[in-house]
């Protein structure tokens, strides 16, 4: 049996997302709700994220037993800086007493498992927080051409775009120049549309919870199985993602013991 892999998620917008990751990649994912505000706002951001909202998680996926927790929310670990962001997540794998991580660090990760630096950032926050994002991903070395911030002020409501409005935000904001376009908010629907969105761009798309699911597969013990000849049957213990963009393109074979 594929290992458990936990979530915490932010109150309730697009958590519809993991259970239909979890249906087409054949793993167990666990999401457990935390709650606060819902405002893409500094001061609540940053409660949002605060250690003891995280212990809370933590605690409640603990019955699930999972191999690898993630903090599924983009801004409310980015606000913290790199630095805080480390320490966010150094504090959720002690209480979890499991590898963990970020949507945050999810993205930093993704984008250097698929060897892009210079992207383009569509986000639905406000400005002065999707800058925030924009001076974290440079920190770590990734470059940003252009950033939009579409001024969406809480998560219940980005979690109401269709598909085609997140069709028609991506062509909107992306940049010629980019090698990979970033939607950040785990609060918005992607993985329905993730196909669609890299077919019309003709370049990869990474999204919030596309990469949060990704990062926790990969904490679990998942790793690219670039070896398989093609058409090959999988063996059981083989992922074989469909639909979830080029981050999730290659079948996933686990690792871990």
């Amino acid at each position: 049996m594929p290992p458990t892999i936990g979530f915490i998620y932010p109150d309730h917008a697009a958590e519809d997302d993991y259970p239909r990751a979890a249906t087409m990649l054949g793993v167990d994912l666990r999401v457990a709700h935390i709650y606060g505000t819902d405002l893409h706002a500094v001061p609540e951001l940053l409660d949002l994220g605060s250690p003891a909202r995280l212990r809370e998680g933590a605690a409640l996926l603990a019955g699930a037993e999972p191999s690898a927790v993630v903090w599924a929310c983009t801004s409310g670990s980015f606000v913290y800086g790199p630095d805080g962001a480390r320490e966010q997540v150094r504090g959720l794998a002690e209480a979890a007493g499991v590898p963990a991580s970020s949507t945050s660090f999810a993205f930093v990760n993704a984008a250097r498992a698929i060897g892009v630096t210079r992207v383009a950032v569509c986000a639905s926050y406000p400005d002065e927080v999707a800058r925030l994002f924009v001076d974290f991903l440079a920190a770590e070395g990734i470059r940003v051409l252009s950033m939009s911030s579409a001024g969406i002020d809480t998560a219940a409501e980005v979690g109401t775009l269709t598909p085609d409005q997140v069709l028609e935000l991506a062509v909107a904001n992306d940049h010629p120049d980019a090698e990979a376009l970033l939607i950040p908010d785990t609060a918005m629907h992607t993985l329905e549309v993730l196909p669609k969105l890299e077919a019309t761009l003709g370049k990869p798309v990474l999204t919030a919870n596309q990469v949060t699911i990704w990062e926790g597969l990969r904490l679990a013990g998942y790793a690219p199985d670039t070896a398989a000849p093609p058409g090959a049957a999988a063996p059981a213990s083989v992922l074989e993602p469909s639909g979830l963009g080029k981050l999730l393109s290659e079948r996933l074979i686990h690792v871990g013991d």
